[in-house]
């Protein structure tokens, strides 16, 4: 059974959501507010957040922020509308995913799903590549011995494109083996992860050494 922090601070959707998701085998902690919602991280130590970005205090983009500098758990945030600005500063600001209102419980749980199946995979193998170290059982990556901290998303997007070192990825592609989107996915959940990605284990985002771009077709990993 899997722990869902929900953080919506409209009842009749919390209640919704609770209900269905709790009827699909999920344990929810449901809460109206940002504040309660990084409180309560602290206490029940989630599996997965799902997130609404339009609270009232604290806003949804902030939270996402302070949970992101906490904890690597997974972040689904839920958006009034599919618009780019609130989806790229969401996803900017450390979400794993987005479901756009009026959400319905079954797409929910099949991202929730999703995130958490992208989480519990592993692969037996230790590989090396230039200053790069990832511990594929263990789920861990270090760059010149030290720990590289990476949300989830993050993590499984590394470990697909270094899967097949050389081989040019599209954002189709990563999307429905890194998010599971298949046909419905949005590049731009693409896009905003391997910016995440490349801010933490490059010397250099604007000139990348692991994770580059092949203009016109996608993402690979290396050569190193």
């Amino acid at each position: 059974m899997s722990r869902v922090l929900l953080i919506e601070d409209d009842p009749a959707v919390r209640e919704g959501l609770e209900l269905a998701l709790t009827r699909h085998g999920h344990r929810v902690r449901a809460v109206e507010s940002g504040e309660e919602g990084l409180d309560r991280l602290r206490v029940d130590l989630p599996d997965v957040v799902v997130l609404d970005l339009m609270l009232p205090g604290i806003d949804g983009f902030e939270v996402c922020r302070r949970i992101r500098a906490a904890r690597e758990v997974p972040i689904i945030m839920l958006t009034a509308r599919g618009d780019d600005m609130d989806v790229v500063a969401g996803l900017e600001a450390g979400a794993d995913d987005y479901v756009v209102k009026p959400v319905q419980p079954r797409v929910l749980e099949a991202r929730i799903r999703a995130v958490l199946r992208r989480i519990g995979r592993d692969q037996a193998e230790l590989e090396r590549y230039g200053d790069l170290t990832i511990d594929r059982a263990g789920l861990v990556v270090a760059k010149r011995g030290a720990p590289v901290s990476l949300a989830p998303t993050e993590l499984r997007l590394l470990l697909e494109l270094s899967g097949t070192p050389g081989r040019v990825h599209s954002r189709q592609q990563l999307l429905e083996s890194v998010w599971e989107h298949g046909y419905f996915g949005d590049s731009r959940l693409v896009d905003a992860c391997v910016q995440r990605l490349r801010a933490k284990i490059e010397d250099d985002s604007a000139a990348p050494v692991y994770v580059q771009t092949v203009r016109g077709f996608g993402y690979r990993f290396g050569p190193v």
